[in-house]
């Protein structure tokens, strides 16, 4: 193995790895998203990290999970008279979700400690990962407090549960997709401040839009006002309807028709930034980052008309599921675009791997 290739080889193994894991992460979230589409998150009542990830067995097992779930509002209010059959279907949701968040565990945590014994992980790429894995430990409990929240007073789990738990899901998901990114050897892209400016913000406004489709999700938001390009009536609807709740902050997460209101706005906000800043990168014949623009402007568009269809048909799960599954299209493509035009001075000599045949 020559001097060269060794790092490259490292590289290499390093970004396979990660490239798994963050699509691992995508699958548990669409997995998420068709459970709470279904109304199965809450039909497993306990948190059992270990023991958990063996399902019932018997059929005596099964009657005290139904049970467990017959305890809680959800079932008396919604699922009064459910049968222990329907009650599987949803409890295999939940399974299924709460199991993959197991396995990415390990998926992660197995390989990390591999490269960790080689040495075949830089300083500061290790200090990223040891980050990403303490944040993925905190998902797991931010996952059962959204769970708890729908235990005791609710029928369903708390928007803001809801939405913070999507939100450190993709948080980790876009970590990800980054640290793969800059340990591709590539050289820096000369363009304008502006360029990269946007392509910041495109990131922000998608993590911004994400989170109010996380609040619509959880408020149900998507089966009132089923209409386009009108809500309730008007373009805008009258600021009675939108700030009727005091404090009027709590209009903005609790509101139904204010929380759709902003997932459409802010969809049109980046629409037109997405277009904006392709248009800027053709323009300016930014190479590489102007096809990534073009790219990011076209799963933009694609998502903009799925969400307006989603509207329209009042959520049904297909077409549901496909606009999550764009919109994380639209995240990971907003992410490399903003890395590949982000500043990769001195980022080689950060990220390099030493050889993973040299234990270290």
């Amino acid at each position: 193995m020559t001097t060269n290739s060794a790092p490259t080889n490292s590289h290499r193994a390093v970004r396979c790895w990660l490239i798994s894991v963050a699509a691992l992460i995508a699958l548990m979230v669409l997995v998420g998203g068709a459970t709470r589409l279904t109304e199965s998150g809450l039909s497993i009542v306990e948190w059992k990290p270990v023991t958990g990830s063996v399902p019932p067995l018997s059929d005596a097992q099964w009657t005290d999970a139904f049970e467990a779930y017959k305890k809680i509002p959800q079932y008396r209010e919604l699922n009064t008279g459910m049968s222990l059959s329907e009650f599987k279907q949803i409890f295999w949701w939940e399974w299924s979700h709460r199991l993959l968040g197991r396995f990415i565990g390990v998926a992660y945590l197995l390989p990390f400690l591999f490269f960790l014994w080689r040495g075949g992980l830089s300083g500061e790429l290790k200090r990223r990962l040891w980050l990403l894995f303490a944040l993925g430990g905190l998902q797991g409990a931010v996952g059962w407090w959204m769970v708890a929240s729908g235990l005791s007073e609710r029928v369903e789990v708390s928007q803001y549960r809801l939405a913070t738990h999507l939100m450190l899901a993709l948080l980790i998901f876009a970590g990800i997709v980054w640290t793969v990114r800059r340990l591709a050897d590539r050289p820096q892209i000369a363009v304008s401040a502006r360029l990269r400016f946007t392509s910041a913000v495109l990131v922000i406004v998608t993590f911004v839009q994400i989170y109010f489709g996380a609040l619509v999700a959880g408020l149900r938001a998507g089966r009132a006002y089923n209409t386009w390009p009108q809500i309730d009536g008007a373009f805008i609807p009258s600021a009675e309807r939108l700030w009727f709740e005091t404090p009027w902050w709590r209009n903005m997460f609790g509101n139904v028709l204010t929380v759709q209101f902003e997932h459409r706005m802010t969809a049109y906000l980046l629409f037109t930034l997405a277009a904006l800043h392709a248009f800027d990168a053709v323009r300016s014949r930014a190479g590489s980052a102007a096809s990534g623009a073009l790219w990011l402007f076209a799963a933009v568009s694609v998502q903009a008309v799925l969400g307006i269809l989603t509207l329209l048909n009042q959520v049904p799960i297909d077409l549901a599921l496909s606009h999550q599954a764009v919109a994380i299209v639209v995240l990971t493509l907003a992410v490399m675009q903003a890395e590949r035009l982000a500043s990769r001075q001195n980022a080689e000599a950060q990220q390099r791997a030493v050889p993973v045949g040299q234990p270290g």
